[in-house]
């Protein structure tokens, strides 16, 4: 039996959950798409980011006109301000990821050696060489940007642009960044510039800013009564008029007041 979900991406076999697609412009996303534009998805967390980045994978790796990869790069957060050692880990994962969701072994097979000559220039490479030997056009989707620190977000989003001139042959084609908060918003301090760096200075290339929304009222309530259509359990309306007024739409705080009553502590 599927159950409200409070934990990590939503997974609609084993979670109750709206078509993630339908939460975000979807015409207007593969619009900027095909127009070869970077942006930008932010929204707080706990609202679903995660979830609609990877159904997007999904959707335009199905039809085959784009070769889609998503990653997280929290992990390059423990480097602080090492920017060649958070290079590495966000290498790392492209080249898992990239095996486990396309498979595709090229990057594991060439991201250690580039490291190992480059150090933290390595993305640019990386992403040129994966790029041209793509057999379609590639996108990357970058979740969690926002968890780098200073000089290694700095080096990141300067290495994208400096790239940004090669799409879509050697480069990706669009790479949407994700997020806590827009990009513009970023006050990076950089140990090695000794200064503030804005994002919007330091990713002058962002063609659009798109915020993630909560779910309406009548979102809410088909959210909800999923279950009832599942196991029969009703909600009352004062049910379904209280989850609301508690929550307005924030996707975790519906899902955690769905849960709390669809399956009470013992």
């Amino acid at each position: 039996m599927r159950f409200f979900n409070t934990a990590g991406p939503v997974n609609c076999k084993d979670h109750y959950c709206l078509n993630p697609l339908d939460r975000f412009d979807l015409d207007g996303i593969l619009q900027l798409i095909s127009q070869k534009k970077y942006f930008v998805m932010h929204a707080p967390r706990q609202t679903g980011k995660t979830s609609c980045l990877l159904a997007l994978m999904k959707y335009l790796n199905d039809r085959e006109k784009y070769r889609c990869l998503y990653i997280n790069v929290e992990s390059a957060q423990a480097a602080r301000e090492n920017t060649s050692e958070g290079i590495r880990y966000i290498l790392g994962e492209m080249a898992s990821r990239a095996r486990d969701c396309l498979s595709d072994k090229f990057l594991q097979e060439i991201w250690y050696d580039l490291y190992q000559k480059l150090g933290g220039g390595a993305l640019n490479e990386a992403l040129t060489l994966w790029s041209a030997q793509s057999p379609l056009p590639s996108v990357l989707f970058i979740d969690e940007i926002d968890s780098l620190v200073g000089d290694t977000l700095i080096s990141v989003l300067r290495q994208i642009r400096a790239g940004y001139d090669k799409r879509p042959g050697n480069f990706p084609q669009s790479i949407i960044l994700c997020g806590v908060r827009d990009v513009r918003d970023y006050r990076i301090h950089a140990s090695k510039e000794k200064d503030v760096i804005t994002g919007g200075s330091a990713f002058n290339i962002k063609a659009e800013s798109l915020r993630l929304g909560d779910f309406s009222e009548k979102e809410t309530r088909k959210l909800l009564l999923l279950h009832t259509a599942e196991t029969g359990q009703e909600f009352t309306e004062n049910a379904l008029e209280s989850v609301w007024d508690q929550s307005q739409g924030q996707p975790w705080l519906v899902n955690a007041l769905a849960y709390e009553v669809t399956f009470p502590t013992p």
